[in-house]
């Protein structure tokens, strides 16, 4: 493994400390070991990785102190280890001058300097720091504020649109896990937002293929601010995905926002969305794939409303918003209308409402807003998934609609409703058992889409259900 430059081991449920020799991955540009169980401290051997760049140990039990080794990391650009049981003082050498508090938040026994939002440390401050602490965290502040409004001013008087040479980013928004880019450097990697790197295009804006200088890929979801909501659901998806993490949900890597300019550089999904996969010509999905797909759906909604600090409700499921990777594992995207609920909110009201045909009924009618939104509009899913028809087909009028006529197929005719994709299989035995799958995935996705929010089921037995059933297809 010496020549690996990328290693993603999140969202597992890894034990034990993390081993020193970790620290001869010379190569290693990329390290995310977040949101597991790892104990015991940072072993001191990721200094050596000297041409480290973003290293996120957040959401582990690690302890012990935050080695000062890592201030001779001179690319380290990215470094979170917020949520562990760290003590002692945070180092201020090296790029750690350039990090936020937001990153060391979680540990209580931390101390340093007043940026970071932790306690002063007692007695074994440095002398640099004591006889430099004026200079660096009293007048600094004061610069900044005079030059800040400096800038407004002069920017208010000499703005003409876009021809500003450096748009800023939103930091108030993100935790950057990347180097900052400005408005051109977007323009470059996508060679001037031309029409041959767009890979999607939706109501608020358009999402374009990126190479940037690093020779990396992603995506650049670039909003129309001509569009009415557009700037509201910039700062959502920004406030939403600060601190999401889970292997089944898109990733922002980062944000470029000013007057009238605004995108997320996203990662990107080589397999474009599922919208494609369903409907394109030349592209077709197995019972497997598709039943894969929807239990990695059911992974990340259920995070959103039962794993993460706060409920989070997507409002607008639907394939165009769900991608994928290069092995075909699903990713949730698009979180620019998502509510967040406070831990004693079970719902709450909106005037911004999701896609026709897969609303709730309480939210199309109401605005009325909670997990269960996100389980019905994954019901529908689930029936357009495997029948291969949109909510908003022709062939629902008045008042046969997508769920009823699931409904009134179900149990008997439900085979003469299913995409004939899935009824290729030759031996009988293998056409009961496929049969038997698609009547349970059927009969759920019906409980899903239940007229009211308490028939419904919550995400985390959705899930449970689906990798039942998804035992018998693989038998």
């Amino acid at each position: 493994m010496n020549s690996l430059r990328g290693l993603n081991l999140s969202g597992n449920q890894l034990t034990g400390s993390i081993p020193r020799s970790i620290g001869d991955l010379q190569s290693l540009t990329y390290l995310w070991l977040d949101n597991n169980k790892f104990n015991g401290s940072i072993p001191s051997s990721l200094g050596n990785m000297r041409v480290l760049q973003y290293l996120d140990l957040s959401e582990n039990n690690l302890s012990g102190s935050i080695p000062t080794s890592l201030e001779t990391l001179t690319y380290l650009d990215y470094f979170n280890v917020s949520f562990n049981e760290l003590t002692g003082q945070i180092p201020d050498g090296g790029n750690f001058g350039n990090f936020t508090s937001e990153l060391f938040i979680g540990n209580k026994g931390l101390c340093g300097a007043p940026r970071f939002n932790v306690k002063v440390c007692k007695g074994n401050m440095p002398k640099s720091s004591r006889r430099n602490f004026l200079l660096r965290y009293i007048l600094p502040p004061v610069a900044l504020i005079i030059f800040v409004a400096a800038a407004i001013m002069i920017y208010l008087f000499k703005s003409r649109g876009k021809n500003s040479a450096l748009l800023s980013f939103s930091e108030s928004n993100l935790n950057f896990k990347h180097k900052r880019i400005s408005y051109y450097e977007i323009l470059r990697a996508a060679d001037n937002l031309d029409i041959a790197n767009l890979i999607g295009k939706g109501s608020i804006g358009s999402v374009y293929k990126g190479t940037f200088y690093n020779e990396m890929i992603y995506a650049v979801k670039v909003f129309d601010l001509d569009v009415q909501g557009a700037f509201k659901s910039f700062d959502t998806e920004c406030q939403i995905m600060r601190s999401l993490r889970h292997r089944n949900l898109v990733k922002v890597i980062t944000s470029c926002s000013n007057l009238d300019f605004k995108a997320l550089v996203l990662e990107y999904m080589p397999n474009g969305n599922l919208e494609k996969w369903l409907y394109s010509p030349n592209y077709s999905l197995n019972i497997g794939q598709r039943l894969r797909i929807m239990i990695d759906v059911a992974s990340a909604i259920e995070y959103l409303h039962q794993g993460y600090s706060s409920p989070i409700v997507h409002c607008d499921l639907k394939p165009s918003n769900i991608l994928l990777d290069e092995d075909m594992v699903a990713r949730v995207g698009d979180f620019g209308i998502a509510k967040l609920l406070t831990h004693d909110q079970r719902m709450t009201q909106t005037k911004t409402l999701g896609t026709i045909g897969y609303m709730a009924p309480e939210y199309g009618s109401g605005g009325l807003v909670s997990t269960f939104v996100d389980v019905y509009s994954y019901g529908i899913l689930l029936m357009e998934i495997f029948t291969k028809k949109r909510p908003t087909d022709e062939l629902f009028l008045g008042e046969l609609t997508m769920k009823r006529w699931v409904s009134y197929s179900f149990p008997s005719t439900i085979m003469q409703i299913v995409d004939t994709e899935l009824l290729n299989a030759d031996e009988e035995s293998v056409k009961a058992n496929i049969e038997e799958c698609l009547v349970s995935i059927m009969e759920l996705a019906i409980e899903c889409a239940a007229d009211l929010p308490d028939e419904r089921p919550n995400m985390k037995d959705v899930h449970v259900r689906l990798n039942k059933i998804n035992i018998k297809v693989a038998n």
